[in-house]
């Protein structure tokens, strides 16, 4: 490079290096991608809409001729209101207890600094390292003796017990990257330990709120094994072990079977498609210092 060269012409000089192909190929890889992750969503929406008949004669790969909803109209007929109605109070609750003490805990973490607290946290920490399925034979014994089992709450105390960990973990990183100045600000206005957290950390926070409350959602929303050993009646049943009973019956019927686990994954598609802004954001934040 010449020394009175402009630094205007050096920058475009070095992007025209770049070769147009290689911008290419790397947006066809992506809309493949794209292409493959989405199509078993695809797939089961169409095949949703296909009758008994249009499924076996049919192109499956194609969208149907004659879409119908009564493959949905069977679901529902069969129950899955109420174990729909199941899961949500089940995940939304485990969401709110898990994210409302996270929150209470992870200020109290950052904003007091002692060795029993430091403990307490480091032993918070010590439940990402323990496997449900190692514990699943403990928590089932606790739970038949509190005499919750085959009950909602009984899936939800396991639920939130296990989700507390990481969701602890993200919030006092987020929380502790919140500048110190802002907090002596407020302190020297006066303003109580509940003026602090309504007015500074939950906006700050807000992102990282969002994500893990995504996050603990599809965990409770997904989970299988605390439904399996800890409820055995149909008024307690959610979604995954109502998917596993519905496909019992109707294994024959690969429409109606769809339907099926397309309003499953219905709630977590939607949370998904309005959180995705947060998510990453949220769940990577706190970890840059």
């Amino acid at each position: 490079m010449l020394a009175n060269e402009p630094a205007l012409q050096v920058v475009k000089r070095t992007r025209r290096q770049v070769p147009t192909w290689y911008n290419v190929l790397f947006t066809l890889l992506g809309v493949l991608w794209l292409i493959i992750s989405f199509y078993p969503v695809l797939y089961m929406l169409m095949t949703s809409l296909r009758s008994q008949n249009g499924y076996l004669v049919g192109i499956p790969w194609l969208p149907p001729l004659h879409p119908t909803f009564g493959n949905y109209a069977t679901v529902i007929q069969a129950g899955f209101a109420h174990y729909f109605l199941n899961s949500v109070i089940v995940s939304v609750t485990s969401v709110v207890l898990i994210v409302g003490c996270s929150v209470l805990s992870a200020y109290v973490i950052v904003r007091t600094k002692n060795k029993v607290v430091r403990f307490i946290f480091n032993l918070f920490l010590v439940g990402l390292a323990l496997p449900i399925q190692a514990a699943i034979i403990p928590i089932y014994i606790i739970i038949t003796k509190m005499g919750l089992y085959d009950t909602l709450i009984g899936m939800i105390l396991p639920s939130v017990a296990f989700g507390l960990p990481l969701t602890l973990l993200i919030l006092v990183n987020f929380v502790r990257d919140i500048p110190s100045e802002l907090y002596e600000s407020m302190g020297l206005d006066g303003a109580s330990d509940f003026q602090v957290m309504r007015s500074l950390v939950l906006p700050l926070a807000m992102p990282a709120l969002i994500s893990v409350s995504i996050y603990d959602f599809v965990q409770a929303w997904n989970n299988f094994l605390f439904p399996l050993v800890l409820t055995q009646s149909d008024s307690s049943r959610v979604m995954p072990m109502a998917i596993v009973s519905f496909q019992g019956q109707y294994t024959m019927n690969v429409p109606v079977t769809m339907a099926a686990v397309m309003l499953s994954a219905l709630p977590l598609i939607l949370a998904y498609i309005f959180g995705r802004r947060y998510l990453l954001g949220g769940l990577l934040a706190g970890f840059g210092k």
